[in-house]
């Protein structure tokens, strides 16, 4: 195997590139280098800061183009005291590639680039393949997919379907692929009161009482039962801050963040819309001013069951044996950006090391998750 299309080989070098968000280390070069060698046409799209690659092959031809997306950004290692291997050594020891990236998700981008490869030199397909790779899916997502997709747009580059590599497996690989996630939305709420000593309590107007009921009633409220293809909403009291370090002083202000993994029966507008609701309630009884900020990373999706999901399940039930479940669970990813220019689903490895202490992925399952690409390739442009 060459090194080109050696997915274990290609995962190890960029666990050696310490890519914490936004730093890239050189990851993205590394892929210009391996793809250009191949015969791929590579761009580099960078913005704000974030090192982000674009690589197209058979851009001249006719018929479908397919995408493959991924990211090369890590989150920081946490207390390198706790880590049993070097983070970045990218070490191969027990049938398995150590390291931070190792399951989330470099070597998902190391075996769809070399089933790519593969697939070009050996039966080139009718049509056209994209690689898009960017060093910021862990971070802030401004300046990532967002800047490869609105460059591909400037150019007028549209590809048809895509696949994003992300871990996707819970217990085995292809027991689950990804056809949408659940959209997420932060609200920072302050409640301002009157600052006072807590003998003359008349004197003030404690905030906290009028918090602590509105995040009760709004971490109590059943959102939704679910949907036919979403698990139920909810909504996470995430943190409550008075910054009060005297017993005997009533605060003039208090914070408090919830957090909303919403499904498709819900948008953040018509959310924002009920938090601002309840939050008037409450501030009307109590007599306060509560003021609220949101953050929208993401809205949800989903890529409706097709050919396209049904040729993925039948791939991977072929190459592995288990045919997978169309989920939309977990955490946001590129894909909700994805969404708004062609259909797309995920599809990758075992998510269980990710973003922990001695983060790992099983060779087979790299070797395997490479074999998995390579049938989709074959079974889309047939």
């Amino acid at each position: 195997m060459n090194f080109e299309t050696d997915p274990l080989k290609i995962t190890a070098d960029l666990i050696r590139c310490k890519s914490i968000t936004p730093h890239d280390d050189g990851a993205i070069d590394l892929l210009k280098t391996i793809l250009s060698n191949a015969g791929f046409s590579c761009s580099l799209v960078d913005r704000g800061g974030i090192s982000n690659l674009f690589a197209i092959w058979g851009a001249e031809r006719n018929g479908k183009t397919f995408g493959f997306n991924g990211h090369t950004d890590v989150v920081p290692v946490g207390d390198i005291s706790l880590w049993s291997v070097d983070p970045f050594g990218g070490e191969i020891k027990d049938e398995k590639i150590w390291g931070r990236g190792a399951c989330d998700m470099k070597s998902g981008v190391a075996a769809f680039v070399a089933a790519a490869i593969d697939y070009i030199k050996n039966s080139p397909p009718d049509g056209t393949l994209v690689i898009a790779i960017t060093g910021d899916e862990e971070g802030d997502a401004k300046d990532g997919t967002l800047a490869i997709l609105d460059w591909m747009e400037s150019k007028q580059i549209k590809i048809d379907a895509c696949l994003v590599g992300e871990p996707t497996s819970v217990e085995e690989i292809g027991d689950t692929v990804k056809i949408g996630r659940r959209g997420s939305m932060t609200a920072h709420l302050t409640v301002i009161g009157k600052q006072g000593h807590t003998a003359y309590p008349h004197r003030a107007n404690n905030p906290i009482p009028a918090l602590a009921k509105l995040i009760s009633k709004l971490a109590n409220y059943k959102l939704d039962k679910g949907s036919e293809h979403f698990d139920p909403s909810n909504l996470s009291v995430t943190t409550v801050d008075t910054g009060n370090k005297a017993n005997n002083v009533i605060p003039s202000k208090v914070t408090a963040s919830v957090n909303i993994r919403f499904n498709n029966l819900h948008s953040s507008k018509s959310l924002t819309k009920w938090l601002l609701d309840e939050t008037n309630l409450i501030a009307e009884e109590f007599g306060l001013d509560i003021s609220s900020t949101f953050k929208v990373s993401g809205e949800s999706f989903l890529t409706v069951p097709g050919n396209f999901s049904t040729m993925v399940q039948n791939t991977v039930l072929n190459e592995t044996g288990i045919l997978p479940e169309l989920s939309t669970s977990g955490g946001t990813s590129d894909a909700r950006f994805i969404k708004n220019h062609c259909p797309v689903i995920e599809v990758g490895l075992v998510g269980k090391s990710m973003h922990q202490t001695d983060e790992y992925v099983n060779l087979e399952d790299v070797l395997k998750l490479k074999s998995i690409y390579s049938s989709i390739l074959k079974n889309y442009f047939s």
